[in-house]
């Protein structure tokens, strides 16, 4: 039987959800109540929430695409988006 480790849910979290666990953690380590095991282990969890952020805005950038104008200045079409402009 393998043994899953703490973090292992991350992978399964949309955006928002992983968004709102970051934040809540960020808050929690400023607020500085937190004792140093709990600060160690929810510290860990916000890295692989940032990681999990990451990796779905860039899915997200990577689907995003720009709408093309013609001649007339109306929209012909789209096109894959830059985004290191």
């Amino acid at each position: 039987m393998s043994e899953s480790k703490p973090n292992d849910d991350v992978a399964a979290l949309p955006f928002e959800a992983a968004l709102k666990q970051l934040e809540e953690i960020v808050s929690r380590l400023e607020r500085g109540d937190v004792p140093l095991e709990e600060s160690i282990a929810i510290y860990t969890r916000g890295e692989a929430l940032k990681a999990r952020c990451d990796a779905l805005l860039k899915q997200a950038e990577a689907r995003i695409e720009k709408i093309t104008l013609g001649a007339d200045g109306k929209p012909a079409g789209t096109a894959p988006m830059d985004v290191d402009k």
